[in-house]
């Protein structure tokens, strides 16, 4: 992976518009799921101590995100954003502006147009946004109101959940022995939750327990709190009849939300590419699908759904 962060912010006031170019250090797929799938926006798009918060998506030319930024006292600011072209996993664009909960738009507030481009460069990503105002005036209050400071805080956000993913992702097994596990997250309380597991099935853990400071430290990105470094990046359980349990720590302070319904994944190792697309297109009939089946850059064959009854699948074949 290429250590060095590139990032470019200009303010362009003779054609109102703010282009910003951003290294990410991940291949473009990954990159791509950051900017489009909302669960992994609400992790990422809000400066802490706030955060982002999603009430519908639907990411397709013509569709729309509805999302709040929160603030720590539960303060929303509502925004849309109506998406004009969808080129997969090139480019997307569309007009943002602010509006209420039931999506009616704020003229007072200013409204632009985002660009965003993505270009892999081998194992990284460039991106490169244009937004445009319709008049200075526009532009010059968002920067007024901290845009800079605001987005930059964002980026570095997610450049934590991609080292992380990172590193979590390079730890998976190669082989392709076809497991079904169960993956599920909590706000901190991994270790509590799984000595307890371990003590009713008197089982071990596999590989031991990976801790969120293995995670290797870059110079370019902000570093792990000291309350964090313990907490739990992947563990892994065997219960019974062969059943694995893994979890995972999504501590708040790095912009996680662990709600009731959404801590817990069916995780299934096919042992073809073949029989993992097949289940893959069969059980999300009729579900909502947050990322594609495609090969990802940790070498799996990845995706994950909600199916048409609520529950939440994630597909992984371990590519050669």
């Amino acid at each position: 992976m290429n250590s060095a962060i590139l990032f470019n912010f200009l303010v362009d006031k003779e054609n109102n518009t703010i282009k910003v170019e951003r290294s990410f250090d991940a291949p473009i797929d990954l990159v791509w799921s950051a900017w489009t799938d909302p669960e992994i926006l609400d992790l990422w798009w809000a400066p802490k101590p706030w955060k982002a918060e999603t009430k519908t998506m639907d990411f397709r030319e013509g569709g729309k995100w509805h999302y709040a930024m929160v603030s720590p006292e539960g303060e929303k600011h509502w925004c849309l954003f109506e998406y004009k072209e969808v080129v997969q996993p090139q480019r997307f664009s569309g007009l943002d502006a602010f509006c209420d909960e039931n999506e009616n738009i704020k003229d007072t507030k200013p409204r632009c147009f985002w660009t965003n481009n993505f270009t892999a460069e081998d194992d990284s990503t460039m991106v490169h946004i244009d937004i445009k105002f319709d008049k200075l005036e526009d532009l010059e209050q968002i920067i007024e109101m901290g845009f800079k400071e605001g987005f930059t805080a964002g980026l570095e956000n997610l450049d934590q959940y991609i080292s992380a993913q990172f590193y979590l992702r390079k730890q998976n097994k190669p082989e392709h022995k076809v497991r079904v596990a169960t993956y599920v997250n909590f706000p901190g309380n991994t270790e509590e939750a799984f000595e307890f597991y371990r003590s009713v099935f008197k089982t071990d853990f596999i590989n031991g327990i990976k801790r969120f400071e293995e995670v290797p430290p870059d110079p370019n990105q902000p570093p792990i709190a000291d309350n964090i470094k313990k907490m739990v990046l992947h563990v892994e359980l065997p219960l019974i009849g062969n059943h694995i349990l893994m979890g995972t720590d999504a501590p708040k302070e790095m912009g996680f939300s662990v709600t009731l319904g959404n801590n817990m994944h069916i995780n299934l190792e096919p042992e073809s590419r073949e029989e993992a697309k097949r289940i893959f297109d069969q059980l999300s009939v009729g579900g909502n699908i947050t990322m594609p089946l495609q090969d990802m850059f940790w070498g799996a064959y990845f995706g994950s759904f909600t199916d048409k009854y609520g529950i939440n699948w994630m597909v992984n074949y371990q590519n050669n």
